[in-house]
């Protein structure tokens, strides 16, 4: 009985510390993508954005949203730089060359918004850090934010 609980610790602990510490963008269902705004080209059309939205949950679920951002001078090269629950209003907009700004909120829930400016290379955002934790992801960003 003794190994039995034991071997149950380590597996649940060892599934956890994978998913804690080993994240990626790639396990995004996306077989049940929606399209979402964009593409979104910068000022001198080095990045395109695209968001997707990620239903959950069934008829009572909700929607989480990603942001894809294409190096297009890069071989096309994309980089997920942001992902959380999508809110009623969702817009991307380039500030300037490198720096998308992201509006996600809800008007009727102050608290609700996720809405932030990313510096392509540089910042990204997972509402539940889990990419802020990642040991395969520290090497992708400088600043990540998380709620």
């Amino acid at each position: 009985m003794l190994i039995a609980t034991l071997s149950g610790v380590i597996l649940i602990s060892s599934i956890y510390i994978y998913e804690a510490y080993f994240f990626t963008f790639d396990e995004i269902d996306k077989e049940f993508t929606q399209k979402g705004p964009g593409p979104v080209t910068s000022p001198t059309n080095a990045y395109t954005a695209n968001a997707y939205y990620e239903p959950y949950g069934g008829a009572a679920g909700g929607v989480n949203v990603w942001v894809e951002v294409t190096y297009n001078n890069e071989d096309d090269k994309v980089q997920t730089v942001y992902y959380g629950d999508a809110k009623s209003t969702f817009n991307m907009d380039w500030l300037n060359e490198d720096t998308l700004k992201i509006q996600n909120d809800d008007p009727d829930y102050p608290d609700s918004d996720r809405s932030i400016n990313l510096r392509i290379g540089k910042d990204i955002y997972h509402e539940f850090g889990l990419a802020c934790q990642s040991i395969l992801m520290k090497d992708e960003y400088e600043t990540c934010y998380q709620n």
